[in-house]
């Protein structure tokens, strides 16, 4: 045996020990976490939702349309909407088409040169309750010729599906992509419209070609047999006989029926990718409103706003250029009647009592949601394709119904976010809807046709093609129990209102003398008590517990309570609760470790950590004020003890006119005209500035479809032609009768 120089053994090192990383604690990826969070909610629902009945949408009921006549809508819309109301609100959205020979100036400045901008809707992911990017901005022609493009790629595959042929040569329609942000040679913006490879469960009439080029499936059901029209001498009919051996073929038509089971598949089924940019919520400051402006001071935008002296003139005729300016159906004006509470707002809010605009292409959606402060709200479509709504009447069990729905299929998503309902970014398929017990109805809404939702209404929809409509909220003297709901959701999101509630309940009190019923009479003085028991309660616990009454010390200036302007939105914006964002009008509590942070009587204790002695309540509202509050409003009761509201009630009529629409809903052929030309000398053909299917007859007339004639109609400074494409020959006697129990 050798030895090494030290006298040791020579033996061999010892091999390399491999070091043993540590284990560290696991931190997903922000991105990963989300979309395992929406493929865990994916695998819920699909538990929740295992049979996809598209039947189902077919079935649901049409909601309720209402004829007035000239001498109606010559008066006040809300004393009509007052007639119609035990009616309509079981729907919880009906429709209105005027009469006879209306036919308002359409207003908007087509030529401004001012963009708006727009949002950027994933439809295929509108179940996701995902937020709205911004898309494309566009002046009004650059988002007509946009809109136009995208419906009339869309049409093209109704044309695939009826003749095999014209799917070879139209192989790929989707919108092409572009630059982030531009337009595309074709006035399609950057988004894309990629199809998946989606089975379809349903039964598809469309060709081999059209399914093999990934064509939206079109289903038998909702194409019709020819053999199932009216007969029509009219060469512009929607429907052909083709003879071949005595077999007829049929024809398929872009109807909005079909777009509608197009609509749904994409969101429920994603079997198409689609992007389209929804220019919502314009002001209409900006490109102006669709409607003139009133010259006797009715609009929050007129120059003399409520204080012109023609107030009291007669009002203007029914037709004529004065009327449309001044008609309160002029949705500028219609916050302002004498009958609506929101006239006693003398401050412009957007949305609120100043119309918004809208400009719609296909598939553009308006999610569900129902109105600020649980108001009414009246959608007035201008020019264009119709647009598809929805509605859930205003019952708390079908409101909560909806929300029931919204948590059960995105728990995960309201977790973090409990108040997406108010971000109007999610829509459910009615038939989701109807399967969980909520009770839905639906309409269609052609140019020149209003839509009325009432309060606490969940409603939702979504446009045919390219379009404009108008919209703006009001109040009828009813809607106080609503208001008071509200309210108190608010609170609980800590969401500011858009005005106080408290303001404007005692506002209507100030103008007792408006009030036109003993119910009304009773529901104001019933909110009145409420308030007032609820602040003298409060303030004797927090002053037996040691707050401060300095009431006597501090003077503070009175609240006014004949109008709700600009001076008085501004100190109120500085009486927000810190905790619930609630308006402080009766009193508010205060401390000394703050000069700006003030609390409702609910929440002082959240306020901060202060020692309760250092803490004061301010009063602007006395105890006597509050009680001669309430017995003018009893008073005023009495006066009207043998008032009541006339009200219709006719469901035959009711039941005729839904099974009009149930008929238009499978025949009428979508335009995809712009609302006007794209180029100022190449006139173009747009939809009808009155109603497309039902204001050229009259009130009185049969209830038969009568052809609508080419018309000129004026679009700012261009005049082009109009002609309705649909057929209008009587009702065939075996269409399905619409159950109209909703």
């Amino acid at each position: 045996m050798s030895l090494n120089n030290n006298g040791g053994d020579n033996m061999s090192a010892p091999p390399a020990k491999r070091i043993r990383i540590p284990t560290q604690n696991y931190a997903p990826d922000p991105e990963t976490a989300e979309e395992q969070r929406m493929l865990e909610q994916a695998l819920a629902n699909s538990r929740k939702d295992t049979v996809r009945d598209v039947e189902i949408l077919s079935n649901i009921p049409f909601g309720p349309t209402f004829y007035p006549t000239k001498e109606e809508f010559s008066g006040d819309p809300l004393i009509y909407l007052e007639k119609i109301r035990s009616v309509a609100e079981k729907y919880g959205i009906c429709k209105i088409v005027p009469p006879e020979g209306w036919n308002p100036p359409f207003a908007v400045d087509i030529d401004c040169p001012k963009k708006f901008q727009t949002k950027d809707q994933s439809i295929h992911r509108l179940q996701e309750g995902i937020s709205f990017g911004d898309g494309t901005e566009y002046t009004v022609r650059e988002y007509q010729k946009m809109a136009t493009a995208w419906s009339k790629k869309w049409k093209r595959r109704y044309s695939a599906s009826d003749t095999p042929s014209a799917a070879t040569e139209d192989n790929n329609v989707e919108k092409k992509e572009t630059d982030a942000g531009a337009i595309g040679e074709d006035g399609v913006p950057s988004t894309t419209v990629s199809s998946s490879a989606v089975t379809s469960t349903e039964p598809s009439i469309a060709s081999s070609s059209s399914v093999l080029n990934n064509e939206p499936p079109i289903t038998s059901s909702s194409a019709v047999q020819s053999s199932e029209l009216p007969k029509t001498d009219s060469a512009t009919s929607n429907y052909e006989m083709k003879s071949g051996g005595g077999i007829q073929q049929e024809t398929i038509i872009m109807s909005p029926e079909n777009l509608e089971r197009d609509y749904w598949d994409i969101v429920e089924t994603q079997s198409h990718e689609v992007d389209v940019d929804y220019g919502n919520d314009i002001d209409t400051s900006e490109v102006g409103s669709g409607f003139p402006i009133s010259q006797r001071g009715r609009s929050v935008n007129s120059p003399n706003f409520q204080k012109s002296d023609q107030d009291d003139l007669p009002e203007p005729e029914f037709g004529t250029e004065e009327y449309y300016r001044e008609t309160f159906w002029n949705l500028n004006n219609i916050p302002n009647s004498k009958n609506s509470v929101l006239r006693h707002l003398k401050v412009g809010i957007n949305g609120i009592n100043v119309p918004w605009l809208y400009f719609g292409c296909l598939f553009s959606t308006f999610c569900w949601h129902n109105e600020d402060n649980y108001m009414y709200s009246i959608n007035y479509h201008h020019r264009g394709a119709p647009k598809q709504w929805y509605g859930v009447p205003g019952t708390k069990q079908d409101a909560d119904g909806v929300e029931r729905v919204f948590k059960n299929y995105l728990s995960m998503k309201m977790r973090d976010v409990p108040d997406l309902l108010h971000h109007i970014t999610t829509s459910f398929s009615p038939r989701i809807l109807n399967q969980e017990g909520v009770r839905v109805c639906k309409l269609l809404q052609h140019s020149g046709e209003f839509i009325v939702t009432f309060p606490r209404a969940f409603h939702g929809g979504f446009s045919l093609g390219p379009n404009c409509g108008e919209a703006v909220n009001f109040a009828l003297h009813d809607w106080i129990p609503h208001a008071v709901d509200a309210n108190e959701r608010y609170r609980t999101f800590a969401r500011p209102s858009v005005f106080s509630h408290d303001r404007l309940v005692y506002t209507m009190a100030h103008w007792a003398k408006e009030l036109r019923t003993k119910e009304i009479c009773s529901a104001l003085a019933q909110e009145l008590r409420r308030l007032k028991n609820e602040e003298l309660l409060l303030r004797a616990k927090l002053i037996k517990a040691g707050v401060r009454d300095v009431s006597n010390d501090v003077t503070l200036p009175p609240n006014r309570l004949d109008r709700l302007d600009e001076e008085s939105a501004d100190y109120d914006d500085k009486r927000l609760c810190h905790s619930c964002k609630h308006i402080c009008f009766f009193s508010a509590v205060c401390c000394e470790c703050s000069e700006s942070k003030v609390s409702c009587l609910r929440h002082s204790h959240y306020m901060c950590r202060c020692s309760i002695k250092r803490k004061y309540l301010l009063i602007w509202t006395k105890e006597k004020e509050m009680n001669d509050t309430i017995a003018k409003v009893e008073r005023r009761g009495e006066e009207l003890a043998n008032s009541n509201v006339v009200s219709l009630d006719n469901d035959e009529l009711l039941e005729k006119y839904a099974t009009e629409d149930k008929y238009h809903h499978k025949t009428y052929d979508v335009s995809v005209d712009p609302i006007c030309a794209l180029e100022k000398e190449v006139p173009q053909l747009v939809s009808s500035a009155t109603s497309s299917i039902a204001s050229a007859r009259s009130s009185s007339a049969s209830p038969e479809l009568k052809q609508h004639p080419v018309q000129a109609t004026s679009l700012g400074n261009d005049t082009v032609t109009s002609q309705q494409s649909t057929s209008a020959e009587p009702l065939v006697e075996n269409v399905v009768k619409v159950d109209e129990s909703v």
